[in-house]
């Protein structure tokens, strides 16, 4: 479902997308899955269609919760086992993410269109 996910964000040109396995460090989830939008409008289209192939490809899966829709700042959808993160390129810069999970192992996406990331995980704050 994570790769899923991924595609999803991946087909609607979102960037630095990575996922991380935090089952060891996390009682509530076992994936986290991270993407990066360039505007508001392209947050919400990337939720939004994430939102929708997991539904149709994942038989109907809904997340348990969302957060994060009315600012399109950062979008969070929960889905029990995994949580992916749509975040703006500000958002994603100021919360750094990536620097939490950076010991984390990196889930391997397979995506059409890979990149290499541009998310400085050693930037201190």
């Amino acid at each position: 479902m994570v790769r899923i996910a991924a595609e999803s964000a991946d087909r609607l040109k979102a960037t630095d997308i990575v996922a991380y396995d935090v089952s060891s460090l996390l009682g509530i989830t076992d994936l986290m899955l991270v993407a990066t939008a360039a505007n508001e409008r392209q947050v919400l289209a990337v939720a939004q269609e994430v939102e929708k192939d997991l539904y149709v490809k994942g038989d109907g899966l809904q997340p348990r919760s969302r957060e994060g829709l009315t600012e399109a700042q950062w979008v969070l959808l929960d889905y029990g086992d995994f949580i992916v993160h749509v975040m703006h390129e500000e958002a994603r810069e100021f919360y750094r993410l990536d620097r939490l999970w950076r010991d984390c192992e990196t889930i391997d996406l397979k995506l059409a269109h890979p990149e290499p990331s541009t998310v400085n995980l050693t930037q201190e704050a």
